[in-house]
């Protein structure tokens, strides 16, 4: 059964976040099995702006379903409470209200985002902990899929053999890739970075490199605090900021890392842990969030308290000093990504999924 679709985003779907890749690749999915998908874009204004939509967006005349990123949420609370034709349900990639940040602005976050979860018809979830975030917020007793993230974009993964010879260097080379926001927690890897170089007397192998890919646009205020630390604290020569990267050259700097280090406050899976496990990379995230369904803790990689720069600097120094260990955690790395479901099997639990939905209402 072919569908058709309308698929509510903010700005474009070319975005680059882990998010919009998600949200992208099932569209490519859908279209290319024969269903017929709508891109639905409003513009991206403030929070407030958004909840002044409420009085003038409505959903879209002659569909079979509506799919609505949950960013939107704000923007789509009163048309979704208003009778519809066709199932909307809700792709949640994490809630606004699991960040972290003060309490008293969650709470405002929370009842918000419940009256929203509450108009929807169901759930498509991209990790357990998303599930449970969400359960926590609503009772929910609606239809749901969990369908984990495309992780296999960029092909097969390297051989063994290169991740054993790329070990055999002097430097670490760590890489962060997200968008330069506060929540991906870049301030704590420069924070670590800076304790290691200060402490670098003491290790036969001191010297780390950091190549940090990302939008510095995405919060210009914080990505120049970052670009200032690295020049106060005399890092320029260990730290290069490149922007966002895709496709190749992304490739290029994945294969030439040695660790992957994004200890995000919170992920509502981290689809980039994942990538960069094709690559052999252990992965550096936080116990909050989703990330330790990917991070096995001292297999895979290492999970440190949200903003802890002195575990993440000791954790590093260990990668830097005991490079067997690197090449341990290296291939166990390659091993878990090769265990995760490829995108074409979880894009298609959620399309049998939609079209379950349909036949149902």
């Amino acid at each position: 059964m072919n569908m058709k679709i309308g698929f509510v985003i903010y700005g474009a779907l070319d975005t680059l976040s882990g998010g919009y890749l998600y949200d992208r690749m099932l569209v490519e999915y859908l279209r290319a099995q024969g269903d017929t998908v709508e891109i639905i874009s409003l513009p991206w204004r403030n929070y407030a702006a958004h909840l002044t939509d409420n009085f003038t967006f409505k959903l879209p005349p002659n569909l079979d379903m509506l799919i609505q990123d949950e960013l939107n949420h704000p923007s789509l609370i009163a048309a979704n409470r208003k009778k519809h034709p066709y199932p909307v349900v809700s792709l949640v990639h994490h809630l606004r209200c699991s960040e972290l940040r003060p309490q008293w602005q969650n709470i405002f976050y929370r009842v918000i985002e419940k009256q929203y979860l509450q108009s929807v018809d169901g759930f498509i979830f991209n990790s357990q902990t998303t599930q449970k975030a969400v359960n926590g917020v609503m009772e929910n007793g609606k239809p749901c899929v969990v369908a984990y993230p495309p992780t296999d974009r960029f092909g097969e993964a390297i051989s063994e053999e290169e991740i054993s010879q790329r070990a055999i260097s002097d430097e670490l080379r760590i890489l962060f890739l997200g968008n330069i926001i506060e929540r991906k927690g870049l301030h704590t890897l420069l924070d670590a970075v800076k304790d290691v170089t200060q402490n670098a007397s003491k290790s036969q192998r001191s010297k780390v490199l950091v190549d940090v890919i990302g939008s510095l646009t995405s919060d210009p205020d914080y990505a120049a605090q970052m670009q200032e630390f690295v020049k106060v604290n005399s890092l320029s020569s260990l730290v290069t900021f490149h922007s966002s990267l895709n496709n190749q050259p992304l490739i290029e700097k994945l294969k030439n890392a040695h660790i992957l280090v994004v200890p995000s406050s919170y992920e509502g899976f981290g689809i980039v842990y994942l990538e960069g496990m094709a690559f052999g990379l252990p992965a550096i995230g936080t116990t909050a969030g989703a990330a330790g369904e990917v991070i096995d803790d001292g297999a895979t990689g290492f999970l440190i308290q949200p903003g802890n720069s002195q575990s993440l600097a000791a954790k590093l120094q260990i990668m830097n000093e005991k490079r067997d260990l690197l090449v341990q955690m290296s291939l166990a790395a390659r091993s878990r990504y090769l265990a995760q479901p490829k995108w074409n099997q979880t894009a298609n639990q959620i399309r049998v999924f939609l079209q379950s939905m349909i036949q149902t209402t």
